[in-house]
């Protein structure tokens, strides 16, 4: 049974104004409070019956070939913008893990939210997946023009991250092999099963 229209909106409006106030705080660099809001919005907005929400049609249109858009409630709008927001409060943070993945759940209300197609690939790469990283940021460059100076320096910065990575680990590489590399420990175990006898038969010359 659908629940009341009215309740619904009125459950709308609390989540609105409670975005509001997390927007503000997050300006004001007030993380806390913004992720606290974010958080009641979403309390307030999962679950809404859909046909009491106020639908509204995507803003992003499809692509060449794409499905057309669908129609969405406001609370589906609510809670994209709110996922969003707050993997930009994660990536201040420094909370690569949650950013990712809040990033994931606004996109999974609109692939094409271009904001958080971007902080999903700065929490990737940071966290060390620079391929995965690297081919959302390419895809974002293709997608989004207005997008692509921001996402092509990030793209520029991961890739001097990963050559200076790899340089690193060349040179631990070419410092171990010159000091014997496996040969090593080979014959270490030689000079531990030795006996001090075999030595002295060895430095006499006897066979």
């Amino acid at each position: 049974m659908s629940a009341d229209p009215s309740i619904n909106e009125s459950k709308l409006k609390f989540a609105r104004d409670k975005k509001a106030i997390g927007d503000a705080a997050f300006k004001l660099g007030n993380l806390t409070d913004a992720l606290r809001a974010y958080h009641e919005v979403l309390l307030y907005v999962e679950g809404l019956d859909r046909a009491g929400g106020v639908a509204s049609v995507m803003k992003s249109g499809p692509s060449d070939g794409a499905e057309e858009p669908k129609d969405r409630t406001e609370a589906d709008e609510l809670m994209e913008k709110v996922y969003a927001n707050m993997s930009a409060c994660h990536i201040k943070r420094d909370n690569w893990k949650r950013a990712q993945e809040t990033a994931e759940k606004a996109l999974a209300k609109n692939p094409k939210n271009y904001k958080a197609m971007f902080r999903r690939a700065k929490a990737l790469g940071e966290q060390g997946y620079s391929e995965r990283a690297e081919k959302i940021l390419e895809e974002l460059i293709k997608q989004s023009p207005a997008d692509a100076p921001t996402a092509t320096a990030e793209l520029r910065r991961l890739r001097a991250i990963d050559k200076e990575r790899q340089k690193v680990h060349n040179q631990k590489l070419k410092g171990w092999l010159s000091r014997g590399g496996l040969d090593t420990p080979a014959t270490e175990v030689v000079e531990e099963v030795s006996s001090p006898g075999t030595k002295e038969a060895r430095s006499s010359g006897a066979p």
